[in-house]
């Protein structure tokens, strides 16, 4: 099994909680790939700024995207492989400020309010937001 999936599997059931990032206490999204990465890659490469849960609507600007692409690896176009990082642009012309993991086929484990850490189907509402795809580094 993938580690990345593993691991991230290990997460479900954690409630979500806005800026957490502490398995079975409280995460949100960017927390969930970021306790992933704690237990796998080690120490974050960056602190986190605090952040509103429209991340950054208002100015447009691709916080999150500039984030993964400084310590993800992007992917190429094409079908997810499990453990892959998806970004998600939750409006048309929005920023991307949702992200999860590839699990399997057409599923992908992610954390959103209400709903703590889940699995859910990656269904064609979901397919269609995916703003980018990226891959942990090899260990650095």
């Amino acid at each position: 099994m993938n580690a990345v999936v593993t691991e991230a599997r290990a997460w479900i059931g954690t409630p979500y909680v806005h800026q957490a990032a502490c398995r079975g206490a409280g995460t949100d999204c960017l927390g969930l790939i970021r306790g992933v990465w704690r237990a796998l890659m080690g120490h974050e490469p960056e602190a986190v700024p605090a952040y509103t849960q429209d991340w950054s609507e208002p100015s447009g600007e691709e916080v999150l995207m500039q984030a993964a692409g400084r310590w993800l690896v992007p992917r190429p176009a094409g079908p997810p492989d499990p453990g892959d990082v998806l970004l998600f642009r939750m409006r048309d012309a929005g920023v991307a400020k949702h992200l999860g993991i590839v699990s399997g086929p057409d599923r992908f484990i992610h954390a959103y309010t209400g709903h703590g850490v889940t699995e859910s189907p990656l269904s064609a509402p979901w397919a269609r937001r995916i703003a980018a795809r990226f891959a942990f580094p090899e260990r650095i």
